[in-house]
């Protein structure tokens, strides 16, 4: 195997495949990408076993073949070469040299054979989503991370489905931890055709890498097949493996009923929430919310470190509402809000309170009051 490579073609998916080639998993060799040759250039592939990524890249191809090398020093390699031209050479007992005129390395690569294969994709039926939203629909629900030790789907995992209505239809995200819970929607026409299927639940560990191959402009291709969500963006495709279990039930959580309307300003309500966590621990993660005739009082304690408390100007009528909360949980949700207003909407101190962008019905977030 021998080919010529352009440096600035391939330095930017070596950095991104860094995320699914640096985790663990039962085979060495997913540390590795592997390179074919091909009709046009080389196929770039990474895998961690859950995820995995194929792109098409132009090469001078003086010999066929395929190499498996270690994804975090040809990256590093690539980065700090000296020049835009790279040869690339494979030996004997799969010894690969990297060089130009000047600069040559000798790197000590894997046995391709050992790599696992990549699933089969075909007849997939892909619809067509603007890549910047869904960028934000994945930056709207991984807010809510998936914990390392968790097993449950639910928990680890982002729901997706397609519900179809009379007058349009909706591909909707949504995800929890028991605390909280961010549901978004990208509405589609209803002439708009949009695949039926199961509804499916995708590994956010997974997303979290997609995520970085989706560009500002544009558009991307979403398909299910073969318990695996796939995506694909002109050379390059990425493949999630979905997960198996139940989402739970959440129409009747998101559902408003007779509670307080609190339209607020999203900065100074940001950073009020930013100041009142000064004093977060792990051990006192929640500050008391006091509503109350055109106020809200926020208090924070935590006796390892003091007390701290502010209070806004709201437009607030009714009987009082005192209720703790996670103030991170605000905080995150209110970054990834885009109105300059948002609604409160709370109903006591013991049912969710729901956040949402003024004038925005693609979003939504639940938190859960806290008990202390």
């Amino acid at each position: 195997m021998k080919f010529i490579i352009k440096k600035d073609d391939i330095l930017d998916v070596l950095s991104k495949v860094q995320g699914i080639t640096g985790r663990k998993s039962n085979l060495a060799i997913t540390t590795n990408v592997l390179i074919k040759t091909n009709n046009y250039g080389i196929t770039i592939i990474a895998t961690d076993l859950e995820t995995g990524y194929e792109g098409l890249y132009p090469a001078t191809i003086e010999s066929q073949g395929t190499i498996a090398i270690n994804a975090r020093k040809f990256y590093e390699i690539v980065r700090e070469f000296p020049s835009d031209e790279i040869h690339i050479e494979e030996f004997e007992n799969h010894w690969i040299k990297i060089s130009n005129e000047k600069v040559e390395y000798n790197i000590v690569g894997m046995n391709p054979d050992d790599f696992p294969e990549s699933p089969q994709i075909e007849d997939v039926e892909f619809f067509n989503i603007d890549s910047s939203v869904f960028k934000k629909m994945i930056d709207r629900t991984v807010i809510i991370p998936g914990a390392s030790d968790e097993k449950r789907a639910h928990i680890i995992g982002i729901y997706f489905e397609i519900i179809q209505k009379d007058d349009k239809n909706i591909v909707r995200m949504v995800s929890t931890d028991g605390n909280r819970l961010s549901k978004v929607d990208c509405f589609y026409k209803k002439d708009i055709k949009l695949p039926q299927g199961p509804n499916i639940i995708i590994p956010k560990k997974g997303i979290n890498e997609a995520i970085k191959f989706l560009d500002p402009e544009g558009t991307v291709q979403i398909g299910f097949k073969n318990n695996n969500f796939i995506i694909k963006k002109d050379a390059e495709t990425i493949i999630i493996r979905l997960l198996e279990g139940e989402f739970p039930e959440y129409s009747d959580i998101i559902k408003k009923g007779d509670s307080h309307e609190i339209h607020m300003d999203r900065e100074l309500f940001l950073m009020m929430l930013k100041r009142m966590s000064i004093f977060y621990s792990e051990d006192y993660k929640g500050v008391i919310f006091n509503f109350s005739d055109d106020k809200l009082f926020i208090n924070a304690v935590n006796p390892d470190f003091g007390e701290s408390k502010e209070d806004m100007v709201i437009d607030f009528k009714g009987d009082p509402i005192e209720a703790a909360f996670n103030p991170r949980y605000f905080i995150e949700t209110l970054n990834v809000i885009d109105s300059e207003k948002v609604v409160i909407n709370i109903i006591d101190e013991e049912k969710p309170c729901i956040i949402e962008g003024e004038n925005d019905d693609t979003f939504l977030s639940i938190i859960m009051p806290m008990r202390l």
